[in-house]
């Protein structure tokens, strides 16, 4: 039997639900693709009063154009404004009318355990909504361009194809992630929205897409030398397992099996490091890059590239 502060407890749990649903349900949009591949179907939810909608990159992969149905039975035909299959985020420009706005959460503040609801269209069923918590922060997932997006939310609420580009809200009912894969049974991923998500979405309106800078290297964490890691202050580098040839790597000279340990003077120990510092300013800028190689450091001079997607 369940007593009364099991049946509040639920009751609780219940009601945190329903109101996030009823404060985000408006907001998120079924989507219908249709691209040379087929029909397809996604999710999308209400960026901004005047009809931005922030959906998953490879949901509207390969189209121009889509028809998004809300809740309210309203349909509008919504434009591709940019995509970023980086980061699997996009960004669409509605051509009516929209709900509001759903809030936007930042997930640097998330705790496992935490309660989220996830709000989208699954299976092509519009409208559903299920209910779990996160489940591990700061996963990796790759994507077909072979980089991966940093900080994902892991979820065991329930996501199924068609979940892509929903809402995945906290309790409070701001959208923490976008959600974007299934990992397997009771494993979901979301998209997160923080400080590099959000910077990733404003380009996304305002210039339709994202500029990255590219050095051509692929590699793995790596332990350093005892007397090294002392002298730096960390334990690990990257190794570098691959230098694309003619890349800015190649042409300044860094070799497979370099480890990378410092780039323009600041320590760095993981390809995600490297990433994060691979933004559009340090495109065609001098870069000084410091490697282990031989027992020695080692610097070398790069000027990296725009990223694009037929370089990486």
């Amino acid at each position: 039997m369940i007593d009364d502060r099991d049946r509040d407890a639920l009751d609780a749990y219940s009601e945190a639900v329903t109101a996030v649903v009823q404060q985000v349900l408006p907001s998120v949009a079924s989507l219908r693709v249709r691209s040379r591949l087929g029909d397809g179907a996604g999710s999308a939810s209400v960026l901004t009063a005047d009809g931005f909608l922030l959906t998953s990159a490879h949901v509207v992969d390969g189209v121009n154009t889509v028809v998004a149905a809300f809740a309210d039975g309203n349909e509008v035909t919504a434009d591709v404004v940019g995509r970023d299959a980086f980061s699997d985020l996009a960004v669409l420009r509605a051509r009516g009318d929209v709900p509001s706005a759903v809030a936007l959460g930042d997930a640097s503040k998330l705790q496992v355990g935490q309660l989220v609801i996830a709000v989208g269209n699954p299976l092509g069923l519009a409208g559903s909504v299920t209910a779990g918590i996160i489940s591990g922060l700061g996963r990796s997932l790759p994507t077909r361009q072979g980089r991966v997006v940093d900080e994902v939310i892991q979820t065991d609420a329930a996501l199924n194809p068609g979940n892509s580009g929903g809402v995945l809200a906290d309790s409070r009912g701001r959208m923490i992630g976008v959600n974007t894969a299934v990992a397997g049974i009771g494993v979901g991923l979301a998209v997160p929205i923080n400080e590099t998500t959000e910077r990733i979405i404003s380009a996304l309106m305002t210039a339709g897409r994202v500029r990255r800078a590219w050095l051509g290297i692929a590699g793995s964490q790596a332990p350093l030398p005892p007397a090294l890691a002392n002298k730096l202050g960390r334990r690990e580098g990257l190794r570098v397992a691959q230098v694309v040839a003619g890349s800015p790597a190649d042409s300044a000279g860094l070799r497979a099996g370099d480890i990378v340990v410092a780039v323009a003077g600041t320590s760095l120990g993981s390809s995600t490091e490297l990433q994060r510092r691979m933004v559009e300013d340090a495109i065609g800028q001098r870069v000084e890059i410091t490697v282990w190689r031989n027992g020695a450091l080692v610097d070398v001079i790069a000027v990296p590239r725009e990223l694009t997607e037929s370089s990486s």
